[in-house]
């Protein structure tokens, strides 16, 4: 299906702005089925103030249960649960297969 350049208003501060047949070929690609609303600015703006989901996420401090090394997770480890640093769990997972 060809695509054909599109213009879009912002609905952060209402400016025009092109969402190409090239993005639109990208979005297809990755599976997206919705247009963006914000422009360019917006986006950006909008991702400097929530300050990206990585910095907002909690981590917990654990102890790799292969090699001892201590080690950061995003959830809070519970008790008979083995917890793996990044190295040793890409092992287990590459075991796993």
């Amino acid at each position: 299906m060809p695509y054909t350049d599109k213009t879009i208003a912002c609905v952060e501060c209402g400016t025009t702005f092109a969402f190409t047949a090239v993005e639109q070929e990208l979005y297809a690609s990755r599976g997206y089925q919705n247009e963006p609303k914000r422009c360019t600015s917006c986006r950006q703006a909008r991702k400097s103030e929530s300050g990206g989901f990585q910095s907002q996420r909690q981590m917990f401090t654990a102890t790799c249960a292969q090699c001892g090394a201590e080690t950061q997770v995003p959830f809070e480890p519970r008790q008979g649960r083995p917890v793996y640093c990044s190295s040793c769990y890409e092992k287990v997972r590459t075991a796993a297969k």
